[in-house]
């Protein structure tokens, strides 16, 4: 009869296996965060070089996949010269209607923010009418959270709410008035809610 081992006993092989695993994730993780420092780096770099526009080129659907893009134009040659955020407006079947909002960073805790600061990207980027493409897709994702069976969603209206940002005199800053514009209304269809 053979003798038993049991199981936690190491093989002769175990030792050599488990280097090599450690080397590998070592080397995955270093690949990994050599990649992020780099494409970051050249995302952020203003530079024109032929060869940082070409490999931005490259790297931006992982870039805009991941959220870690980072437009630097809080600092280009002209700033943003307002505030603001959108919201949409949901009529439903019934003639009701709800104000929607998308998640807005300063009206939320630290954590939240974290977990929802791609929505700020988003935002930013709705409102850009270059990006008029994305609206239809954000009315009916809205409609979908916002409709029920017996009450669904018929139209949703995106507004856009801004506040020029008003140079500070003396000791106070101050807004200008919020203004809003309805930059967007999509007719919601029966196959949309599904």
């Amino acid at each position: 009869m053979a003798p038993e081992t049991s199981e936690s006993e190491p093989t002769p092989n175990q030792p050599q296996q488990a280097t090599w695993l450690h080397r590998v994730q070592r080397v995955a993780i270093n690949i990994f965060l050599i990649f992020h420092l780099v494409a970051i780096s050249a995302w952020c770099i203003p530079s024109t070089s032929a060869l940082i526009l070409r490999f931005r080129e490259h790297i931006r659907p992982y870039m805009v996949w991941s959220g870690v893009f980072q437009n630097w134009d809080m600092f280009s040659p002209k700033p943003e010269s307002a505030n603001g955020y959108i919201e949409a407006v949901v009529i439903y079947k019934d003639g009701s209607s709800q104000l929607w909002p998308f998640p807005r960073m300063e009206l939320l805790s630290l954590t939240a923010r974290s977990f929802k600061e791609r929505y700020r990207k988003y935002e930013e980027n709705l409102q850009n009418r270059d990006n008029a493409a994305l609206w239809p897709d954000a009315a009916r994702y809205i409609a979908r959270l916002n409709s029920s069976r017996s009450n669904p969603a018929q139209r949703v209206m995106l507004v856009l709410r801004w506040s020029d940002i008003i140079l500070p005199t003396g000791d106070a800053s101050d807004h200008g008035p919020w203004n809003a514009d309805v930059f967007y209304s999509y007719y919601v269809q029966p196959e949309d809610l599904q």
